[in-house]
């Protein structure tokens, strides 16, 4: 029930945002700049664990709909939603598009393991934020220093009492399929409890090389982005134009918020079924004041 929950937070519905369930507090003067663009933050690469995708031989494909997760998609057909997840390496959960199809392994037929290279992608040490509600989001930065997009990303994220016992273990995805040249992204995942002390790790399971010419993906640009961080810093309005080179049938824009110590204090996602229109965000701090707001776009056709 917990990875259900979990992932039953961000559905797959239309001009919709994501984000951490935390009302912004807007008050007094915004404090207006012009974006710039995010710069690569310095991470430590950590070492992989050999995890291998199993589909199985006479899998079916299964239509996206609107409210659509993955944890629901796994409740229907009765399966865990790791298989789910080893079934669909290159699917992000947080990113699925409606009308997007998936593959739903038989339960009766024998797996096949097909062997798959992971890439040795820096990270990050989970940074983590309680909630009012008694729950914890977590957010595992990813640096791409490759020569091409990274796909694919997942982590097994693991929350310890003060006495060392071990309490959650869930699965972060990126808020995005690919993670560009250069940029940064995090990994997000929600548990839905915590406890009073707790020390959180990760470690990564998928990750991928994707190709600069995967025709899935349009060229998409962000312009006119101007961002306004409120003056006690628990919230930022960003607002801006996205171009997208094609006709797409989806458009995401995912916010990333920072604070002075660039530590990841809040994510929200916009979503779009075309290009080529205005974008507004309203993305709040789960921590931190925010010191700058970092942009990626991806559009898919």
């Amino acid at each position: 029930m917990l990875v259900i929950l979990a992932f039953g937070i961000i559905a797959c519905t239309p001009q919709a945002d994501v984000e951490p369930p935390r009302t912004p507090t807007l008050a007094g003067v915004l404090q207006l700049y012009q974006t710039p663009s995010p710069s690569p933050i310095p991470l430590t690469a950590t070492p992989i664990p050999t995890r291998t995708p199993a589909p199985t031989p006479t899998p079916h494909l299964y239509t996206v709909k609107a409210g659509d997760t993955l944890g629901s998609i796994a409740l229907e057909f009765g399966f865990d939603m790791g298989d789910l997840v080893n079934a669909n390496p290159d699917i992000s959960p947080y990113a699925m598009s409606i009308g997007q199809e998936i593959v739903i392994p038989e339960k009766d037929a024998e797996t096949v393991v097909t062997a798959v290279e992971l890439l040795p992608i820096p990270y990050a040490d989970p940074n983590c934020y309680t909630t009012l509600s008694g729950g914890m989001w977590c957010f595992v930065l990813v640096q791409n220093d490759t020569e091409n997009f990274i796909e694919g990303i997942s982590f097994a994220v693991q929350v310890y009492d003060g006495t060392g016992v071990l309490v959650a273990d869930e699965s972060a995805y990126p808020l995005l399929d690919r993670v560009a040249v250069g940029e940064s992204m995090p990994a997000v995942v929600y548990f839905d409890s915590a406890p009073a002390e707790w020390q959180a790790y990760a470690e990564l399971l998928t990750a991928f090389e994707g190709s600069a010419n995967d025709g899935n993906y349009l060229p998409v640009n962000l312009t006119s982005v101007l961002t306004q961080i409120a003056w006690d810093g628990k919230s930022a309005q960003v607002s801006g134009q996205v171009l997208v080179d094609g006709e797409a049938e989806q458009v995401w824009v995912l916010a990333t918020a920072f604070d002075a110590a660039d530590q990841v204090v809040g994510v929200r996602r916009w979503e779009s079924a075309a290009g080529g229109q205005s974008f507004e965000i309203t993305i709040a701090s789960l921590g931190p004041e925010i010191a700058r707001v970092s942009l990626s776009a991806e559009a898919k056709r």
